[in-house]
C-alpha cells in the first residue's frame, strides 16, 4: 500500500512508545501487521522500513491503521486504538475515545478531556455506542496492577487551590441531590458541560501534589457521576466511557477505595442492566482485591452485594449466600455515627443494601424473600430519594406478581408510576417495561388492562 505523509510531517511518538512497550523491533512489527492483515483477506507487504518510515510521520493508507493498532494490541494483551497509535489522522480518537485505561497521568488527563468535549460536542460516534464486555473487565485488570502513579502535580497553566477543588466537591454534592430527585434527564447536560469547561481547565493547570490528588478525586467522583447518569438516561455505551475515565482518575488520585467503588457501584451494575453475570462477578471480585483494607465495612458490604448481585443471576445459590450474608455481616459492623466515612459510601445503608438483596432474590424466584427486601428498601428510602424509591416499588411488584398477586402487583406498579412521573429517567422505565413484561401472561385481567392504559398514558 502507499503511504502519505502526516501535514505537517511530525515524528510519531505515540507510535514509538508503543513499539517500546511492546518491546516489539521493527520487522518484528511489520510481521505482526502482515499476519492480521492476511486473517482479513489482505496481501501485506510491510518490513522494518515501512515501520521507520510509519515513525517519521507517514500514514498508511485504507484499513492498515487500524491493522497495526490490533497487531499491537495483541503484542501488549490490551486494546489499542487508532488514535494511540498515532494514525487517527484528523479524527480525533475516534470510536475508542474513553475506552482506554491511559498509562500516565498526562495521558488521562488528555482522554478524559477529550471524552468530555466529544460528548458536548454530541460526537456521531458516542451516540448509541454499545457496551463491551471486555472494555469492563480489561481495565478492572489495568487497575488492579497498574502501579500507583508517583507524580500528579503540573507547573504549567492556571493556578488551582484547595478553594478551587472544594468547589467542584460542592458542586457535585448539589447534582447529585438534584439527580434523586428531578432523574437524570433534567440534571446531566449540566454535568457534563461542567466537566468540559471548568473540570477540565484545572486538570490542565497548575497544582501541587497534594492538590493535584485532591483535584482527580473531586473529578473521578463528578466523572463517576455523569456515568450513572448516562445509563439513567438510556446511554450504557457512553457511561462505559465514563467509567472508566473515573477509574483511571481515581488512580492518579491514589484512592484504591473509590477505585473499588467504581468497579462494583458502577461498572458492575452496568454489567448486571446487560446481562452479564459473569462479569459483575469479576468486577466486584476485583474491587474486593485492589481495596482491601483501605475502605470501611459500609464500602465492604456495598462490594459483597454487587458481588452477590452476579451470582444471584448465574442461580449460583451457594455463593450468592456467602456473598450477601458477608454483605449483611459488613453492614451491621458500620458505624453509623462515624465522620471519617468518604462520602461517596454513606449512602449505602440498610435500604440500599435491601434493594440490591431484592434484585437478588427475584433473579433468584424466591418471591416472598424478594417480596419482604423490597418493602425494607422502599420503606427506607426517603422522599429524597423518588427513583430509588419507584425501583423498589418496580421490584416489589415484580415479587407479588411472582406469589400470583396480580391484582396487588398492578396497584404498586400504579405507586412506582406515579413517582416517575416526577422524574425523566430511562432507568425507571426500564424496570416498569419489565413489570409489563411480567404481566402480560395476566393480561385478560381489568387491573392488568388498567396498568396498561396507565402505562400508555405515562408515554404520552
Amino acid at each position: 500500500m502507499a503511504a502519505r505523509p502526516l501535514v505537517p510531517r511530525q515524528v510519531n511518538e505515540r507510535l514509538q512508545a508503543l513499539i517500546q512497550e511492546a518491546a516489539c523491533s521493527n520487522a518484528g512489527l511489520a510481521r505482526r501487521v502482515n499476519t492480521v492483515g492476511a486473517e482479513r483477506g489482505l496481501d501485506l507487504r510491510y518490513d522494518k522500513t515501512s515501520v521507520a518510515r510509519w515513525l517519521r510521520g507517514q500514514q498508511p493508507r485504507g484499513r492498515a491503521p487500524g491493522i497495526i493498532a490490533e497487531a499491537l494490541s495483541r503484542k501488549l494483551g490490551r486494546t489499542v486504538t487508532i488514535d494511540e497509535v498515532g494514525m487517527a489522522n484528523g479524527r480525533n480518537l475516534a470510536a475508542g475515545v474513553g475506552l482506554q485505561f491511559a498509562p500516565t497521568v498526562p495521558g488521562a488527563i488528555e482522554q478524559v478531556c477529550e471524552l468530555w468535549r466529544s460528548d458536548v460536542g454530541h460526537r456521531e460516534f458516542l451516540a448509541g455506542s454499545t457496551v463491551a464486555a471486555s472494555a469492563l473487565v480489561e481495565p478492572s485488570r489495568d487497575w488492579l496492577i497498574t502501579v500507583p502513579d508517583a507524580h500528579v502535580a503540573r507547573t504549567a497553566g492556571a493556578r488551582v487551590g484547595v478553594a478551587d477543588v472544594a468547589a467542584v466537591r460542592e458542586t457535585t454534592a448539589a447534582l447529585v441531590d438534584l439527580d434523586r430527585r428531578f432523574g437524570s434527564g433534567h440534571v446531566r447536560p449540566v454535568v457534563v458541560h461542567y466537566l468540559d469547561s471548568v473540570v477540565s481547565g484545572m486538570l490542565s493547570g497548575s497544582y501541587r501534589e497534594a492538590v493535584g490528588r485532591q483535584l482527580f478525586a473531586a473529578a473521578a467522583r463528578l466523572t463517576e457521576l455523569a456515568g450513572y447518569m448516562a445509563v439513567d438516561t438510556g446511554e450504557p455505551g457512553l457511561a462505559q466511557r465514563y467509567y472508566i475515565q473515573a477509574l483511571r482518575l481515581a488512580q492518579a488520585a491514589g484512592d484504591r477505595g473509590y477505585g473499588g467503588y467504581v468497579l462494583a457501584a458502577s461498572m458492575s451494575h452496568l454489567a448486571a442492566q446487560l446481562g452479564n453475570p459473569r462479569e459483575i462477578a469479576q468486577l466486584a471480585r476485583a474491587a474486593q482485591e485492589g481495596a482491601r483494607g483501605k475502605v470501611p465495612p459500609r464500602a465492604e458490604s456495598m462490594f459483597l452485594a454487587a458481588e452477590a448481585r452476579g451470582h444471584a443471576l448465574m442461580g449460583d445459590v451457594r455463593a450468592f449466600e456467602e456473598a450477601a450474608g458477608g454483605a449483611v455481616r459488613a453492614l451491621e459492623r458500620a458505624d453509623p455515627e462515624a465522620g471519617d466515612e468518604p462520602v461517596w459510601i454513606t449512602h449505602f445503608d440498610h435500604a440500599y443494601l435491601a434493594d440490591e438483596l431484592a434484585h437478588c432474590y427475584r433473579d433468584l424466584g424466591r418471591a416472598e424473600a424478594a417480596a419482604r427486601a423490597a418493602e425494607e428498601s422502599v420503606a427506607g428510602h426517603p422522599e429524597t430519594r423518588a427513583r430509588r424509591r419507584a425501583i423498589g416499588l418496580a421490584l416489589l411488584a415484580a415479587a407479588q406478581i411472582q406469589q400470583r398477586e396480580v391484582e396487588q402487583a398492578c396497584r404498586t406498579g400504579a405507586r412506582a408510576l406515579e413517582l416517575l412521573g416526577t422524574l425523566r429517567s430511562s432507568r425507571g422505565m426500564e424496570y416498569l417495561d419489565d413489570l409489563r413484561d411480567r404481566l402480560e401472561p395476566f393480561s385478560g385481567e381489568a387491573a392488568v388492562r388498567e396498568f396498561g392504559v396507565r402505562m400508555e398514558l405515562y408515554a404520552v
